[in-house]
């Protein structure tokens, strides 16, 4: 595998037998700004990386423009072995693995979720994370099979969908008809 140097320079990186098997997905602390970079030297070296991005309208000097930012700021994705943890860290642009002690891995239940989101095409944004509310499974449209939380805000309904691990959430905007109760 390769890796690249804050330099530009190409360090060979050795493949670590069997890690295959024991791939899970965990957070990363990125430094501020730097959440692409690390999705792209992660890809760089053969790690899955999965950063999600919100398009944002943005007043520039001269003009507005539409931009895609992390949907989460100073996080990025990345499935690995926890094997492989040393040379995640050695990555420019990586604070740390997320977790209270040690990495703790994330659910392929909520990165799929949040990989449904990004890929349905409908406006997201991050929401602020909390736990009260009802909870439901969508059952049509193109988040159908998603759990998550329903709120009503501004006069329409969203539904939240929270990577608890980070303690982040994401919202959509949803009919409450594409809704039941997930109790």
């Amino acid at each position: 595998m390769l890796d690249t140097t804050n330099n530009g320079s190409v360090l060979q990186m050795p493949e670590q037998p069997g890690v295959a098997a024991d791939l899970h997905w965990y957070a990363l602390s990125t430094r501020s700004r730097h959440e692409k970079q690390v999705r792209d030297r992660l890809a760089a070296v053969g790690i899955e990386p999965f950063l999600p991005l919100t398009r944002l309208r943005s007043q520039w000097s001269d003009r507005r423009v539409w931009t895609e930012s992390p949907l989460f700021p100073s996080y990025c994705f990345a499935r690995f072995s926890p094997i492989s943890k040393l040379r995640i860290l050695q990555i420019p642009g990586i604070v740390r693995i997320v977790g209270i002690t040690t990495p703790e891995a994330i659910s392929d239940e909520e990165i799929a979720a949040l990989k449904q989101l990004a890929e349905s095409e409908r406006p997201i944004q991050s929401h602020s994370y909390f736990t009260e509310g009802a909870m439901v499974q969508v059952v049509r449209g193109p988040l159908a099979g998603l759990r998550g939380q329903l709120l009503r805000k501004a006069g329409q309904h969203s539904l939240v969908i929270r990577v608890h691990l980070i303690q982040q959430a994401a919202t959509v905007h949803i009919d409450a008809e594409e809704v039941v109760s997930a109790q």
